[in-house]
């Protein structure tokens, strides 16, 4: 069954719907593109790695213990940006095409404004979380100089309980928009050259909407992966980032369906 979309210009996309279960399809698509070019693919992993190792040593430098929770879980605002190379990828070999390093960190350049604008928005949902954090950590008296005394108000501070409740229901609803916007806008843009971040995001609303249930387990295995990829100090991310990104694509491809397949 399908769809269409209202957008402002070329052909409307159609939406399909998947049944619940198909993000275990997609999965299985991205871990093998990631076995089929290994080495563009973790190389694009590494990236995340190396930047939460920065962001993580910075925090220990300044003594800022209570911002690594919120810089960890900002991951999920700006991943879509961060595997704009790994849909290039996928995008390479379901055409047919080279793919190499180059394709890969070049791919924003198919399409640069609007990759950028929305790179640019995803960024301002990072920001507005990193400020909803702060000002709970401000409302329950939780910013501390201490990495001891953090780890004693996470684990026996009668706080703990309402903080992480606060924070985990501010940031659902920060995410859950996040998604809804991001989940496929990055690929459409990437796929449609001329496309602009207003069709990128109707469409990719409208895929959610439209395939709530398989989107909620999808975003619910985006979330369980990468935190189990973050748990062997970030290195598991290397291999997560990749498969994820992959099958991103490949969600993207399965439920947003063009008339003229036949052009990008």
């Amino acid at each position: 069954m399908h769809e269409t979309v209202a957008v402002f210009q070329g052909p409307q996309p159609r939406i399909r719907r998947v049944p619940v279960d198909r993000p275990w399809t997609w999965l299985t698509a991205g871990w093998r593109d990631l076995i089929a070019a290994p080495g563009p693919s973790v190389a694009c992993g590494l990236v995340p790695v190396v930047v939460g190792w920065f962001a993580v040593t910075l925090m220990v430098w300044l003594d800022l213990p209570y911002l690594v929770l919120p810089l960890g879980a900002g991951f999920f605002f700006i991943g879509p940006f961060i595997a704009v190379g790994l849909y290039e990828i996928s995008r390479r070999r379901e055409a047919h095409l080279l793919v190499d390093r180059d394709s890969m960190w070049l791919a924003w350049q198919r399409n640069p404004d609007q990759i950028a604008l929305m790179g640019l928005l995803l960024l301002l949902f990072h920001l507005a979380w990193m400020r909803t954090a702060q000002l709970l950590f401000a409302l329950f008296e939780w910013r501390t100089q201490s990495w001891d005394r953090f780890a004693d108000l996470l684990w026996f501070s009668s706080r703990s309980l309402p903080f992480l409740g606060f924070g985990i229901a501010c940031g659902a609803v920060l995410a859950a928009a996040a998604f809804a916007i991001g989940a496929f806008s990055m690929p459409y843009l990437l796929h449609r050259r001329n496309a602009n971040l207003f069709e990128a995001i109707a469409t990719s609303v409208t895929a959610v909407r439209l395939n709530l249930r398989p989107m909620i387990l999808w975003a619910g295995l985006i979330v369980l992966l990468v935190g189990i990829g973050m748990v062997p100090g970030l290195l598991g991310l290397a291999v997560v980032v990749p498969v994820v990104g992959h099958a991103t694509w490949h969600a993207y491809r399965d439920i947003v369906i063009f008339p003229d397949e036949g052009g990008t």
